[in-house]
């Protein structure tokens, strides 16, 4: 299963992106989509995930920011990102994978594949 990844690009203090991930195939049976950030010198963070039933889940710092969705038919995750703030710079990462209990949802470890990222430079 390959992730493919794009929509990033560079943006003002305010403005909005969507990026969007496609899988190659079918990831599994019931499978979560996430996508991850890392920022300069940090490391990978958890931004959104949505299960296969469409239940979505946020990191604090995005949480009525961000919108996390998804197309089952295409094995398609969006993810739109409104009034972005500098401390959102980073290179956002898709990620699959099925099994994926609620507890570890927000757990990179959690998820079996990912795509090669996307970068989203926000200056004021």
């Amino acid at each position: 299963v390959q992730l493919q990844a794009c929509g990033g690009g560079s943006v003002q203090t305010g403005d909005s992106l969507r990026l969007a991930c496609a899988a190659s195939e079918r990831p599994g049976s019931s499978y979560a989509m996430a996508w991850f950030r890392q920022g300069p010198g940090k490391e990978r963070e958890f931004v959104a995930a949505v299960r296969y039933s469409g239940t979505t889940h946020y990191a604090d710092s995005v949480k009525g920011r961000f919108a996390i969705s998804r197309d089952n038919a295409k094995n398609t995750v969006f993810l739109q990102l409104n009034s972005l703030k500098a401390e959102d710079t980073a290179v956002y990462y898709c990620a699959a994978g099925g099994g994926v209990i609620l507890s570890s949802i927000r757990n990179v470890a959690a998820y079996d594949y990912w795509g090669q990222g996307t970068l989203v430079t926000v200056s004021s």
